[in-house]
């Protein structure tokens, strides 16, 4: 396939052994005549396997003088790809542990000459019983996630083996993160720029075991999905701002208005802990950049469909079963505080760039 040449190979890599160098060697093989290694502030006793790369032909080694993460040396990359390939059709991204064979990694290429506007995800299979349970486990719950935050369904979240289109790798450039989170916010990033994601099965390889892996289930998904876990401290602070200014009104109206207190306190509250709601999410949660008024607007309109939604279904599914309203509503505000989430992330302070989680440093 002749556009195939057109598609360059990005490894980033962080004290690699002797397999980044046999892998260099067989995609050589595979006819892939640009290899760019991004050399991540490894240790002086890698420094000869970079000095063998420097000297393959077409193969560029790009230098870090200290370990910025996987996120930092792709975008380095993803940088030189853009200036020195202006008619690109985009790049494989492959690990330098030798965890994707090049048959796979061309198989990916091939998927990217052929959908040039998608994002290739080499996809393994995970139901095999010699998968490390730490990898099975952490695929599942980032899959979970993904679903749950994104409404995309994908059989490998945490693949580094990817097919990156040239204009997403320039739009790429523009999200956050240095670390493993990176890779995670470039499958975000595809709903942002409205790029679609396609899949092809690739073998399944963990080197001893996958102890080399850095991604740790717990920890990590906590920092990808930093933002929903913002979003959820600021709802409960809005419920703490809620309950502690209905409290305080009671008893300034109390006397004044003994049969009407409740309905005013209720009142005054309420639009008091939405306003501080809104702006929490606005510049703390979200960190949108939208007009005030914009935002505001779609804030409010959201919140009146959210409350008719909840009385509504609470109201439907209460005389569909014949009682149970306690269970009934905490069973739709749930699902209605997912959704909230979900269209306030993508509608009501939609970014520019998907941001979803903290820096951290490593692969």
């Amino acid at each position: 396939m002749a556009d195939i040449e057109r598609v360059s190979i990005v490894i980033p890599a962080y004290n690699p052994d002797e397999q980044l160098l046999e892998l260099v060697w067989k995609l050589n093989r595979e006819s892939f005549d640009d290899i760019i290694i991004v050399n991540d502030g490894s240790s002086a006793a890698c420094a000869s396997i970079f000095d063998t790369l420097d000297h393959i032909s077409g193969c560029t080694v790009l230098r870090h003088e200290q370990n910025g993460g996987k996120g930092k040396a792709l975008k380095t990359a993803f940088s030189h790809y853009v200036q020195a390939h202006p008619d690109g059709i985009g790049m494989i991204t492959a690990d330098a542990d030798g965890q994707h064979r090049p048959e796979d990694i061309r198989k990916t290429a091939e998927e990217l000459v052929e959908q040039p506007e998608s994002m290739i995800l080499g996809v393994r299979d995970f139901s095999g019983e010699d998968i490390p349970l730490r990898s099975r486990f952490g695929n599942v719950l980032t899959k979970f996630v993904v679903k749950a935050a994104s409404g995309m369904k994908l059989t490998d979240t945490q693949t580094g083996l990817r097919g990156i289109p040239a204009a997403f790798a320039k739009e790429l450039l523009e999200v956050k993160g240095d670390g493993y989170e990176f890779e995670m916010r470039m499958i975000m990033a595809c709903r942002t720029y409205k790029r679609s994601i396609a899949e092809v099965t690739i073998e399944t390889i963990y080197m001893d075991g996958n102890e080399s892996s850095h991604f740790h289930p717990i920890l990590d998904s906590i920092k990808i999905y930093y933002v929903f876990l913002r979003f959820l401290f600021s709802s409960l602070a809005s419920f703490v701002v809620d309950v502690s200014l209905f409290a305080v009104f009671s008893m300034v109206f109390k006397a004044l208005m003994p049969m009407g207190f409740i309905i005013l306190s209720t009142v005054l509250a309420r639009v008091l802990s939405s306003l501080f709601n809104y702006f929490v999410n606005r510049h703390v949660v979200f960190r949108s950049k939208q007009y005030p008024a914009r935002t505001m607007v779609k804030y409010y309109s959201l919140a009146a469909v959210q409350m008719g939604a909840s009385a509504g279904g609470v109201y439907a599914l209460y005389h569909a079963t014949g009682g149970h309203e306690v269970p009934i509503k905490i069973a739709v505000d749930s699902l209605l505080f997912l959704l909230s989430f979900y269209i306030q992330r993508n509608w009501v302070f939609k970014r520019e760039a998907s941001y979803i989680g903290r820096e951290v440093n490593h692969y």
